[in-house]
C-alpha cells in the first residue's frame, strides 16, 4: 500500500473503513457471517449485507438474542462479527458475551463503532464509557481500539485471524495517525515518537490528541515518547515495563478512568515496582451529560491541553 493509500484510509471515520473490510473480508472467507440489531447503517456493514444478504443476520432490538446466535453460529464453524452499539453490547447482553462466548472460548467478534463519548446528546444511557472495564474483566476476552482509520483495516483484518473472543471499537472520528505502513499486532503497543522525559500512552482518539501534546511540550523543553497501546488486552507489558523507567506516565482513553487503560497500567507499574508516576487521562468517576460530542470532551478533560497540564503537574 502506498503512501497516498495509507493518508487516504487515515482520514477516514473508522466505521467507513470497517465496513469496506469487511465486505473485502465475506469474499475471502465465505464462513464469515455479520450480526446486527437494527444497526446496519449505523455500523456500515450495508456494503457486507448487500453482497451477502444470506450471510447476514438483522436481529432486531434484541441484542441479548443477537449474542446466542453468534454463539451459537461459532460452535458450526461460522466466524460473526457481531455489530452495535458500545454499551448494548457490553451491559444489555453482558451475560451471553460471558457466559455463551467468553465461557467457552468461542470465536466471536464483537464490534461497536458507538463508544466513549461519541452519542453525544444521546446522553448517559447512549453514552459508552465502562466497556473496555467490563470487557477487560472476562475471561479469554481480547480488547482492541484502533487509533485512526488505516488502524481500523489493520485491527480488522487481525481480528478476523484472531482465535476467541474480541472487542473491537472503531472509531466516528477523521483522526488521522499514520502515513505510512507498519506491522499490526496484536498485544504489541507501537511507539510512534521517542523521548527521554516521560511517556504518553494512548488509544482510540486519544492518541492523536497525544501526538499534539508532545509538540507542545516539546517547546517547553520536555521530551515525551508517545504510544500508541491499540491493545487493552492482553496489554503490552513490555513497553509499559520500559515507560516506568522515566519519570512520568500519562494515560489516555475515552473511557471512565476506572477499569480501562489507565488501569491496566497503573497495574503492571505497581505489579513491577517501577518508580514513574501514573497520571489518568479520561472520564471521571461520573455520569457525563447530553451535548455535543467535542463540547462533552472539551468538558471532561479528553484533550491534548489536557494531555499537557497533566505532564507538567506531575513533573
Amino acid at each position: 500500500m502506498d503512501t497516498g493509500e495509507i493518508k487516504g484510509l487515515a482520514k477516514k471515520p473508522g466505521r467507513d473503513v470497517y465496513g469496506m473490510v469487511l465486505a473485502e473480508l465475506g469474499e475471502e472467507n465465505e464462513n464469515l457471517v455479520v450480526l446486527g440489531a437494527d444497526t446496519m447503517g449505523s455500523c456500515r456493514t450495508t456494503a457486507f449485507q448487500k453482497k451477502f444478504p444470506h450471510r447476514t443476520f438483522n436481529v432486531g432490538i434484541a441484542e441479548s438474542n443477537m449474542v446466542g446466535i453468534a454463539a451459537g453460529l461459532a460452535t458450526c464453524g461460522k466466524l460473526p462479527f457481531v455489530n452495535t452499539f458500545g454499551f448494548l453490547l457490553t451491559l444489555r447482553a453482558c451475560e451471553q458475551v460471558r457466559t455463551d462466548v467468553c465461557y467457552p472460548k468461542l470465536n466471536v467478534k464483537f464490534v461497536t463503532s458507538m463508544f466513549g463519548l461519541i452519542a453525544g446528546a444521546g446522553g448517559p444511557t447512549h453514552h459508552s464509557v465502562e466497556d473496555l472495564a467490563i470487557m477487560r474483566s472476562l475471561p479469554n476476552m481480547t480488547v482492541v481500539e484502533a487509533a485512526d482509520g488505516f488502524e481500523v483495516l489493520k485491527a480488522t483484518r487481525a481480528a478476523a485471524q484472531h482465535i476467541g473472543p474480541l472487542y473491537l471499537r472503531v472509531g466516528r472520528d477523521a483522526v488521522p495517525v499514520y502515513d505510512k505502513d507498519y506491522d499490526f499486532r496484536i498485544g504489541q503497543g507501537i511507539i510512534l515518537r521517542e523521548g527521554r522525559d516521560g511517556t504518553l500512552i494512548a488509544c482510540g482518539i486519544m492518541v492523536s490528541r497525544a501526538l499534539t501534546a508532545a509538540e507542545e511540550l516539546k517547546k517547553k523543553k520536555i521530551d515525551v515518547r508517545v504510544i500508541n497501546m491499540h491493545t487493552l488486552k492482553p496489554l503490552d507489558r513490555g513497553k509499559v515495563i520500559e515507560a516506568g523507567k522515566r519519570k512520568v506516565i500519562v494515560t489516555a482513553e475515552e473511557h471512565n478512568i476506572i477499569g480501562g487503560l489507565g488501569s491496566a497500567v497503573a497495574e503492571v507499574v505497581a505489579e513491577e515496582g517501577l518508580k514513574a508516576r501514573v497520571k489518568r487521562i479520561g472520564i471521571p468517576d461520573t455520569f457525563c451529560g447530553i451535548g455535543p460530542t467535542d463540547e462533552l470532551r472539551e468538558k471532561h478533560g479528553l484533550t491534548s491541553g489536557a494531555i499537557v497540564d497533566a505532564v507538567l503537574e506531575t513533573m
